[in-house]
């Protein structure tokens, strides 16, 4: 049979309102008192209704996160690291995956909105802006996590993608290529790393060329027909710059197709450092995201904002760095 307060309140010998001040974190009660009351709980695997605290205006100690893909080892990470974080502060995650179908987007945030989460998480991929706005207006607590948002003014966790398509370009040319294809996910993230890829050329003299600027859903077999696409040329480029690890691999896999080799004929760096990066073959040159970091960061700030512990908006910018390994070398005189 299932236990309620009134068993927790029984066999901690105290009040009804004492369980209750300890569950909600209210009130002045002794650590004594709340450890033995906590070890009740424990013992008897009580579970406070998160739907009746909802119901009274109390804290259910949930958030929502909306996260584009969890087939990409990268989201899958940052899902970790923010689960991680939640578990120390408290607080469980409602995770739903929403391939980048506006739809499913609207159609988990309404299901988030039922289930009276404490706050929302939403992912790079995340491009509706007007569903966070009514988020706004309805007073629940959001933070943006891998997307900068100038429309609104909502708490942010980003990585600095100029930069990161802005080194990994300059790597590549400081190793003699010149001619530099890349290929990036259609999204906001994407066109920061080509404002950051076509700055390193232009500072190094090296004329930009539509033509070498391809884009690619998140998957493989999309970085494999894009990178087709571009080493067909008859003029083709010495070296890739895709944007995140899944493409990379598809490059990969169109180097070899075409009987090229890998970093000796197509240089390749890819995006994010996950696991995929360090199993490749070979090991793949890639900028890192810190996505242990930002998941705690993006997690901190949301709970600061459910708690009313700070005043206005923070945008928290971090910065990529580049993960050297074998996929990348000289060109070739």
């Amino acid at each position: 049979m299932k236990k309620t307060i009134y068993d927790v309140a029984r066999e901690a010998n105290v009040s009804i309102a004492t369980v209750s001040k300890v569950i909600n974190n209210t009130g002045r009660i002794g650590e004594k008192t709340r450890q033995k009351v906590f070890q009740v709980m424990k013992e008897l695997d009580y579970q406070p209704s998160l739907v009746a605290s909802a119901l009274t205006g109390k804290s259910t100690y949930s958030i929502g996160l909306l996260i584009p893909d969890l087939a990409n080892p990268f989201f899958a990470e940052l899902a970790r690291s923010i689960e991680d974080r939640g578990h120390e502060l408290g607080y469980s995650i409602v995770m739903c995956s929403t391939d980048y179908n506006p739809e499913k987007e609207s159609k988990y945030i309404t299901l988030l909105k039922q289930k009276s989460v404490d706050g929302i998480i939403l992912a790079s991929g995340f491009q509706n802006d007007a569903v966070i706005r009514d988020l706004l207006h309805l007073k629940i607590p959001i933070a943006v996590l891998a997307r900068d948002v100038s429309t609104v003014s909502v708490d942010t966790v980003t990585v600095d993608d100029f930069i990161g398509g802005y080194n990994a370009t300059r790597y590549l040319l400081e190793l003699g290529h010149k001619k530099i294809g890349t290929i990036q996910l259609d999204l906001e993230v994407g066109r920061e790393r080509i404002r950051g890829y076509q700055h390193a050329l232009q500072e190094n003299g090296v004329e930009y060329d539509g033509k070498l600027v391809l884009f690619s859903p998140s998957s493989v077999e999309g970085g494999k027909q894009m990178g087709l696409k571009l080493l067909h040329s008859p003029d083709r480029p010495t070296a890739v710059f895709a944007g995140n690890d899944i493409v990379a691999i598809g490059v990969i896999q169109a180097v070899r197709e075409l009987g090229l080799s890998v970093p000796d004929d197509v240089s390749i760096v890819g995006y994010d450092n996950t696991i995929l990066a360090a199993i490749s073959n070979p090991p793949l040159t890639t900028v890192a995201q810190p996505f242990h970091d930002m998941g705690r960061q993006v997690m901190d700030l949301l709970i600061q904002e459910i708690k009313g512990e700070k005043k206005g908006k923070k945008r928290v910018v971090m910065l990529p760095e580049l993960c050297v390994r074998e996929s990348t070398g000289k060109i070739k005189k």
